[in-house]
This record gives structure tokens, sequence and C-alpha cells, in this order.
């Protein structure tokens, strides 16, 4: 909830408050982004050795703190150093409890499982923005800030009362590996380099989609978007997660990235209401359908006591994508207009659909 409030307007709050350039609004979103990257880094495999609660209740400590330091953030500077933290605490607790739950799901039922859990994700997604644009255009950013650190405490109680089975902590895991060997899971690496593609091109959804609605007067509509994207999404998992475990993996990541592409065609077109709520549908069906599947394939492929690092992996490289997109797509739009941008992205992802049939298509990796 606190990801989507502030990631859908943080871009706009750094133009209107500090005058930012297109490509400095894009960083003051995906610094985040950046921050997430640093602690996933570490983070999953000190969830596999430390204990998943541990990480998961000290980064939320330092995600109360953070969420409340944003009214403090005086200058452009100070804001980026705020999201970096932020985001930093995010990815500790994001992998630590993603590492959670995979633990508790059966392998037979990967897929489906991943999938119900990310509903609470997609939940978020819906109501987030809507919220965000809502405070936004009411009672200012004080408000928005005000919800996030709100948000944030509710999270922290939810994990103080959460109680999971007893976890075996691995402290060795075969051979000493390197040091990125023992942070990094290389059987998710080619799920989550797809990840990382996808990932670069839904920044441009969910970093610019609201400007560029306001752009052709359908600021109303911004937030009707991600309503439907988070509706579509809810429903296609109650089925994808199934057909995945039962059909294997292709029957639906194929579909998902032609979803996905679809989006970025209608994006480039779009000139009303309909037609952006169109892409907001095909972009539930694809990326969010995506989200969960490469979670569930990342995480299947790899050994079970290095399910933290599995997850760490995925989410890493999909936070790279999503991160660095935003700073490269800021100056596209500066170059060209938003449907130039979408237009390219539409390429990215069929791009994605590519490299996905490389290094996964056709294979049915199962626990």
């Amino acid at each position: 909830m606190v990801f989507y409030l502030l990631m859908t307007t943080m871009a706009l709050y750094a133009v209107e408050r500090f005058a930012a350039a297109d490509a400095e609004a894009g960083l003051a979103s995906s610094m985040y982004i950046v921050g997430a990257l640093a602690s996933r880094a570490w983070a999953g495999a000190a969830a596999d050795v430390l204990g998943r609660r541990r990480v998961l209740l000290a980064g939320l400590v330092l995600f109360v703190l953070a969420s409340l330091s944003y009214p403090a953030a005086s200058t452009l500077t100070l804001l980026l150093v705020v999201r970096f933290v932020h985001g930093a605490a995010f990815g500790a607790a994001h992998t630590a409890v993603s590492a959670t739950v995979q633990s508790l799901i059966p392998p037979s039922r990967r897929a489906e499982g991943t999938g119900y859990f990310g509903m609470s994700a997609t939940l978020a997604t819906a109501l987030g923005p809507l919220l965000a644009i809502v405070l936004v255009d009411g009672p200012g950013y004080t408000a928005l800030f005000a919800a996030s650190a709100v948000a944030s405490v509710l999270a922290m109680l939810a994990a103080l009362a959460l109680r999971a089975p007893q976890e075996r902590l691995v402290r060795a895991a075969g051979p000493r590996r390197s040091l990125l060997g023992g942070l990094i899971e290389p059987a998710a690496l080619p799920i989550a380099s797809v990840a990382l593609v996808l990932g670069a091109a839904f920044s441009g959804i969910l970093t610019f989609v609201t400007s560029f609605a306001q752009s052709i007067d359908l600021g109303g509509a911004a937030a009707a978007f991600f309503l439907v994207y988070a509706v579509v999404v809810l429903a296609a998992r109650l089925v994808a997660g199934r057909l995945q475990d039962s059909r294997g993996d292709d029957v639906v990541m194929y579909p998902a990235i032609a979803c996905f592409a679809a989006a970025m065609v209608v994006l480039t077109v779009t000139a009303n209401a309909p037609m952006l709520l169109l892409a907001g549908a095909l972009a539930g069906a694809g990326f969010g359908t995506f989200m969960s599947a490469g979670q569930a394939i990342a995480v299947t492929a790899s050994p079970p006591v290095r399910v933290g690092r599995a997850v760490g992996t995925y989410f890493l490289l999909l936070d790279l994508g999503t991160g660095v997109g935003p700073v490269l797509l800021g100056l596209l739009v500066t170059a060209g207009g938003y449907g130039l941008m979408y237009g390219v992205l539409a390429v990215v992802v069929v791009g994605g659909g590519l490299l996905y049939r490389q290094v996964h298509g056709g294979r049915r990796v199962r626990g």
C-alpha cells in the first residue's frame, strides 16, 4: 500500500515541490527501487541464515521511520535520501515475508499459492493509487504522507502478531560459495532476467501513467486505471496459478507477455477513458500474471534451503528494471513524448517474451 501510495505520485511531487526536470522526477520515484536493490542483494541470504522474522521486523522498524521522514525532506537531495532508505527497508521486509510464504506452500501448488499471496499486493495496487490521487487532489501531500505513515505502522503491528511455524536456520548449504554465490541464487537468474526486462517496461506505467493521463485531460481516469488493473489481476490469479501447476509455465507465461505488449500498444494511441481502461485491463492480465508466475518459477527451480535467496534474486532483478526504467524513460518522454515511450516499451516487452523463450520456454521445472 505504501509503495503504491508514493510510487505513483512521487514524480509529480518532485516537479511541484522542487521544480524537478523529467529525469530528476523519475529519479525521485525510482530511488525507492534503488534502495530496495541495495537491500535485496543481502536480505535473502540474511533471511535464510538469521531468520526471516528477525529480518522482517528489523526492516519494518526502518520502514516506519522512513515513512515519517518525508515532511522533513526540504530539498530534492534530502527527498532522494529518504526514498533510498525507505526502499532499502521495503526490500528487506518484503524479501523476508515472501520467503516465509514460499516455505509454507506445497511444491505441487507453488504457482497457485504464490498467486493467492500476491492478491494482497494486488489489492494495494487498486487502493494505493486511488487513495493517492484522492489525497493529492484534496487535502494535499501532507495527508498523503500521513496515510503512508499510518499504513507503515499497521504493517509493523501485523508483523508483530505474525506467527509462523518454527524455521530451521540454514547456516551452511553445501560447499563454501563466493560472496556473490552466497547472496544470489543461480537457479533463479534465468527467469529473473525476464523480470528485469518486464519490470523496466512496467515502470513506464507505474511512474508515468498518471502524468500521461493528465496530459490528455484524463486525470480522473488514472485512478480507475489501477482499479481495473487490480480487478483483472485478481480474476486472472484465480485460474492462472492452477493452470500453471497442472499444464506448465508456458501456458500462462506466453499469453501474459502478449497481453502486456498489447497494453503498451493501446497506450500509444490512447485518446479517451475507455482506451486507457482497456490498457489497464491488458496490463493486469499481462504483467500482473507474470509477477506471481515468474516468482513461482524462480522458487521451484531453487533448492528449498535457499528459498530466501531465490526470492531475493528474483526481486533484485525485477527491482533493478523498475528502478532504472523511470530515469531512462524520463529522458525518452522529454525527447518524444509519452506515445513514443509506450511504443518503445511495446517492443521491449516483445523482447522480454523472446528472452523467456530462450532461457525457460518449453521447460517444466517442478520440485
